[in-house]
């Protein structure tokens, strides 16, 4: 990760989990190289699988102005 985005917060969401193709969570960090990136999620909108997780991570690292 690139030093100027230390200490920012990145989600990572993979969704479609139901697909027969869909990658794992371990795949698709990975493919795309994100080895330090401890929040990645693996989610299903339509069974609201992982939904509230991401909403409460999304709440926790939200700012207010």
């Amino acid at each position: 990760m690139k030093p100027s985005l230390t200490g920012i917060p990145l989600l990572v969401l993979g969704n479609k989990i139901d697909k027969s193709e869909a990658l794992s969570k371990q795949a698709v960090v990975d493919q795309l190289g994100l080895d330090s990136i401890k929040d990645c999620y693996m989610i299903l909108c339509k069974d609201s699988i992982n939904i509230k997780a991401v909403m409460d991570w999304l709440i926790k690292h939200s700012k207010t102005v």
